[in-house]
């Protein structure tokens, strides 16, 4: 968990302040620093709750993805395609799913040069657990409600269509 500052002001609204005597209103840098100190806060919350399972949030993600295909298999291009992440990160994440016995890899039968991850018994185990403890601590986020939640989802989806990861409707 992250340690709490404690501080006796907030200090992205200070920074807004000094920003606008110095530079003029920018609503969008107060909005970006709040963004990446809640995915600070976010990310170090969850890992701490996955963390004895021996995953990261990132392997974790992985091991979900493999649990939502019929086969509990994926090539590794599409485990990429489907997390937004590079291929390199993807080969580490699942070698290190794979050293833990969460993941096995074997040839792709459909693809000459590709390779499926394929989630192992313990590894949906291992998931199953870590989905438990993450839902009972709201993924981080239980200082907001459902409805809340929900309209997170929606203020970031057009940040995210602009970025290209999918059409919109």
């Amino acid at each position: 968990m992250p340690k709490p500052l404690s501080l006796a002001f907030d200090p992205i609204a200070r920074a807004d302040e000094l920003w606008q005597q110095r530079w003029g209103a920018v609503p969008s840098m107060s909005a970006i620093t709040s963004i990446m100190r809640a995915h600070q806060i976010l990310l170090s919350e969850v890992d701490a709750v996955v963390k004895p399972y021996g995953l990261t949030f990132a392997r974790y993600e992985a091991l979900v993805l493999l649990t939502f295909s019929k086969a509990g298999e994926l090539p590794m291009s599409k485990i990429g395609e489907r997390l937004m992440v590079h291929p390199t990160s993807v080969t580490n994440t699942v070698d290190r799913l794979v050293t833990s016995g969460l993941v096995a890899k074997r040839p792709n039968p459909n693809d000459g040069r590709g390779t499926l991850a394929t989630i192992t018994g313990k590894g949906r185990e291992v998931c199953d657990a870590a989905t438990r403890d993450l839902m009972g601590m709201d993924f981080g986020l239980g200082a907001y409600d459902a409805e809340e939640c929900a309209e997170i989802f929606a203020m970031l989806r057009p940040l995210r269509v602009a970025a290209g990861d999918f059409a919109a409707d």
